[in-house]
């Protein structure tokens, strides 16, 4: 039984943070963010809502397109490095009640900016093998929360937002659309590149003692560039190699939204035009495993992508992790 995507639904909070208002809180401005990173934008998520509560809405368009109703999921996966709990419960399972998934399993899949393309094949396994027919897969972040905003090297890269898949099983083995190879791998020598220092169990924090810094995300910028331009390049070239594709063939490449100048790095090495991404983060900023489903759900709108249309999602970041998911439309 092979498994499709069915439909796409996302979720961005109505604040909209410009560059300039950026620049107020940090030295920086408008030109230096966007020739730097392709940023204009971002959506920052209020005070009161978590995680989940961007993720709820974004479920509820994609069942809604897909003419599901919730009880109809067996499984919910939600992909995100900013949950509603530091470790228990699960975001997945606060998601599962909020849409009322009564008869579905949950669960949380931590590969932060790869998490969608992990999750995706993840739902594509169950889908296959029949322990699942319908499964919600929604990647969401509120990196708001854990910004350091006065460190201008990290807190003009991200933002908020949800977007959400329903995979289901291909009834028709005419039909075009299916999720058809998926490539996921992990570097975690390089796990101190991109992390939250203290918090967890490794360093636990201490009140009045940690300071607030070590909280917040941390990023040694050149590494993760370095390791991102690399991570694209040597995935797309595998995931077109051993399906026996040229990048003619891909309607579009859609690339997690980290920075443009990343993506034009990595296109220029691979030899595929700049043209043949997707790129949305000039609007939503890094949105981590958001940033994926957020492009999909904007390129559906769009009607960009018609059934059976080629394309390759690529993920990258802290873990480190990277992927691809290979996808008939």
């Amino acid at each position: 039984m092979e498994a499709f995507i069915q439909s796409v639904g996302a979720y961005a909070p109505p604040r909209r943070m410009s560059n300039n208002e950026l620049a107020q809180l940090v030295d920086t401005s408008d030109e230096w963010i966007y020739s730097h990173t392709g940023i204009s934008f971002r959506h920052i998520a209020d005070e009161s809502e978590a995680a989940s509560d961007l993720a709820i809405p974004a479920a509820r368009k994609a069942l809604e397109a897909a003419g599901l109703a919730a009880s109809e999921l067996d499984l919910v996966i939600v992909a995100t490095s900013t949950p509603d709990y530091v470790g228990l419960p699960s975001t997945a399972c606060v998601v599962q009640d909020g849409i009322g998934a009564t008869k579905a399993g949950a669960m949380d899949v931590m590969a932060v900016c790869t998490g969608f393309v992990y999750a995706l094949e993840t739902a594509r396994a169950f889908v296959r093998s029949g322990s699942a027919r319908h499964v919600l897969v929604a990647g969401t972040e509120v990196y708001s929360k854990i910004m350091n905003w006065s460190d201008r090297n990290t807190c003009v890269l991200f933002g908020d937002g949800a977007g959400a898949v329903i995979v289901s099983p291909v009834h028709d083995d005419a039909a075009p659309s299916r999720i058809l190879d998926s490539i996921l791998r992990s570097d975690g020598n390089g796990a101190t590149a991109l992390m939250r220092p203290c918090g967890g169990t490794r360093s636990a924090y201490v009140p009045g003692q940690t300071p607030e810094s070590e909280l917040a995300l941390q990023m040694d910028g050149r590494r993760v560039y370095i390791f991102a331009v690399r991570a694209v390049v040597d995935t797309i070239t595998e995931i077109l190699e051993r399906n026996n594709l040229r990048f003619e063939d891909v309607r579009y490449f859609v690339p997690h939204q980290a920075n443009r100048r990343i993506i034009e790095a990595a296109a220029k090495r691979v030899g595929i035009p700049i043209d043949r991404f997707y790129l949305n983060m000039h609007e939503y900023a890094n949105t981590s495993a958001a940033s994926i489903p957020l492009a999909l759900d904007e390129m559906n709108t769009k009607e960009l992508l018609e059934r059976g249309d080629l394309i390759v999602t690529i993920g990258f970041g802290a873990g480190l992790t990277y992927g691809a998911n290979l996808v008939a439309w």
